[in-house]
């Protein structure tokens, strides 16, 4: 895999993570990590005395594409650590939340912590402290057309138990009006009744899968999966969260949004050698960028 290079100099790499790429190495992972390519392709481990972590400062859940830090020196490595743990950095992320979020800002408090043993974290009572400021960017809705083109591609139930759903490699977006009436042409001959949605459940898309809100977060802690469970502990979940997003609107999200929808947009600290401020950012990605044409501006 290529690794897309925002900024390189003697000190620290600036790196747009793509969204699927793991960032460290651990037992139960088996697929290459953004940790085994920055030791591989830039030599970062313990012969530069960083350790066993390739430089890397801070990490992105594997669903979360964007910004990412990494020191090349050990002087580098220890001064950024402690921006973080000190929390000097500035970090800004764009997420597609479910819902109006009808506050233009706001601040999200709740103690982050594991929940069971499958990966999951939440409001928990003796988790750790954490906070994350938002603002919102813009209030969408679904264009109607689309959406009633997208019930066609959802079913309760099928013959092999499952829900139909489009490719994640295909996007809504990318479909002329005459695929989209040959997909759902051979899909009503191929399951019969059994393709269309309950009447049930197209109510509840209508109340709950048509209205989202862009809004630009801002972590203070750096907890695992915390935007994530601030987004939804104030009722707004993230688009195609496959953990945190309710069940019955994941499978609706996913025909039109491949992934996750959060974005490490942008960074600022400073720098471990020169000690001037330096900023970076980073556009929504393809696939980000092609779930929102779904969408209109929601009027008044």
């Amino acid at each position: 895999m290529k690794l897309q290079i925002i900024f390189e100099d003697s000190e620290i790499l600036v790196l747009n993570k793509p969204a699927g790429l793991v960032v460290n190495r651990s037992q139960t992972i088996k697929e290459e990590t953004l940790q085994d390519l920055l030791s591989e392709y830039f030599n970062l481990g313990p012969s530069l005395g960083i350790g066993d972590r390739a430089g890397i400062v801070h990490r992105l859940d594997r669903e979360t594409s964007g910004l990412l830090l990494v020191a090349k020196t050990q002087k580098s490595f220890e001064n950024l650590q402690d921006q973080f743990k000190e929390r000097k950095v500035e970090k800004e992320y764009v997420c597609l939340a479910h819902g109006q979020i009808n506050r233009d800002f706001g601040v999200i408090e709740g103690d982050v912590g594991r929940i069971g043993k499958f990966g999951k974290f939440g409001i928990v009572r003796k988790g750790k402290e954490s906070r994350t400021d938002f603002k919102v960017v813009e209030n969408y809705q679904f264009k109607e057309a689309k959406f009633n083109q997208l019930l066609y591609f959802s079913s309760d139930s099928s013959a092999d138990g499952e829900s139909r759903s489009l490719s994640t490699s295909s996007s809504l977006s990318n479909l002329g009006v005459e695929d989209l009436n040959s997909r759902q042409k051979g899909s009503r001959q191929s399951s019969n009744d059994n393709y269309f949605l309950s009447k049930s459940r197209i109510n509840y898309l209508k109340k709950h899968a048509t209205k989202y809100t862009l809004v630009a977060l801002f972590p203070k802690t750096g907890r695992t999966h915390q935007i994530r469970v601030h987004i939804k502990s104030i009722g707004h979940p993230a688009v195609s969260d496959l953990i945190y997003t309710p069940k019955k609107l994941l499978k609706f999200d996913l025909l039109w949004c491949p992934r996750l929808f959060l974005h490490a947009s942008f960074l600022r600290f400073i720098h471990p050698k020169t000690k001037n401020p330096v900023s970076f950012k980073s556009d929504l990605p393809n696939d980000l960028k092609g779930a929102i044409l779904n969408l209109e501006i929601k009027k008044p």
